[in-house]
């Protein structure tokens, strides 16, 4: 069972979930519409792991490239990385190999988060 759930807030929730959907795989486990039609909470699921996704602003000033929002544990992360920067995520560290065995790499979403992926499993 889980029970830590990173919650993310993005200014247009709606454009947030088609791009983590399409850049880096995510598929929907739940949305909540508001009356006028915006997104006011979604989860998104990868693998085991879910993050939920909120109204609200982006922090004032961008996140520095290593100011690491999620990390999320992906099978084959030179696939992932290519479906990524297919569909325009800014890969600001591309796929490299740790000293600790886990392969990885970062890539900002459309709200400028940064987002890391590799094999590493906890």
């Amino acid at each position: 069972m889980r029970s830590i759930y990173p919650v993310l807030r993005y200014p247009d929730v709606r454009a947030a979930v088609d791009f983590l959907r399409s850049a880096f795989g995510f598929t929907v486990h739940a949305l909540h519409e508001r009356p006028d039609g915006t997104i006011g909470h979604a989860e998104l699921a990868y693998g085991e792991g879910l993050v939920m996704l909120g109204p609200g602003p982006v922090p004032a000033s961008r996140p520095a490239d290593d100011d690491y929002r999620v990390y999320v544990a992906v099978d084959d992360v030179d696939a992932h990385h290519e479906r990524a920067r297919a569909v325009g995520a800014e890969v600001v560290r591309a796929p490299f190999d740790t000293d600790y065995g886990s392969r990885d790499y970062a890539a900002r979403d459309a709200a400028g988060l940064v987002w890391s992926f590799g094999t590493y499993r906890p």
